[in-house]
């Protein structure tokens, strides 16, 4: 089953709330989801435990993962889930390198900042070791997050370099939205929020929602290649 990992050296690009709502756009869809929080700050496994009441059924959460369970934990739920989403800590560590090991899919979260395409630049490189260590071309995909819907003049620069070293970039993005960090505050998932909650829930949902199918569709095209 696939196993997506969230990969970044720099705090603050939106990781942890990019994989929280990946799983739960997929466990709305009546997928059963395995949440791996695998950062020493456990953001995740924090809210899990905060809202037990309102997380999803369908929706497992496991928390307090390091470098010796990761393998382990990561292999356990891919043999029962048909998703496995890792969230890592902000750094190219051991628990890294073994998650981006048993990874079909790493997301590499990065705002339009320059300083943020330097990190993405270390996390691709170690994409690319690790493929050479494994043998295998592991697939990745940066993912621009907590972003203005009007591009800068730095953001569109960042996206050319990029297009140019041939690194790709997933297709859907993660705009800047009150709903994304109302549920870490409110509980629950971007689903139940209402107006009263935040402002355009709606519009956070279908963004989401639009997220997750262009990490489906990469996941598919990963499949015909393989038949």
């Amino acid at each position: 089953m696939p196993v997506i990992v969230l990969c970044s050296t720099k705090g603050g690009v939106g990781k942890s709330t990019t994989a929280l709502i990946l799983a739960q756009v997929f466990s709305a869809a009546a997928k059963d989801v395995t949440l791996i929080d695998a950062d020493p700050n456990q953001p995740l496994a924090t809210w899990a435990k905060r809202f037990a009441a309102t997380v999803p059924a369908n929706l497992h959460v496991i928390g307090g993962v390091n470098e010796e369970t990761i393998v382990d934990t990561i292999d356990g739920a891919a043999a029962k889930h048909p998703f496995v989403i890792v969230d890592l800590e902000g750094s190219a560590n051991v628990t890294a390198t073994y998650a981006i090991g048993r990874a079909d899919l790493v997301l590499i979260p990065m705002r339009g900042k320059q300083l943020d395409a330097d990190q993405a630049g270390r996390v691709v490189a170690l994409i690319e070791r690790e493929s050479k260590a494994y043998r295998r071309a592991i697939d990745y995909r940066v993912v621009f997050s907590m972003t203005s819907t009007l591009l800068s003049r730095e953001s569109k620069h960042i996206r050319g370099t990029l297009a140019e070293k041939g690194i790709p970039v997933l297709e859907a993005g993660l705009p800047e939205r009150a709903a994304y960090s109302a549920m870490f505050q409110l509980g629950g998932t971007i689903f139940d929020l209402t107006d009263a909650d935040v402002s355009k829930p709606a519009a956070a949902v279908a963004d989401a929602k639009q997220l997750a199918m262009a990490v489906v569709g990469v996941l598919r095209d990963q499949e015909e290649k393989a038949a």
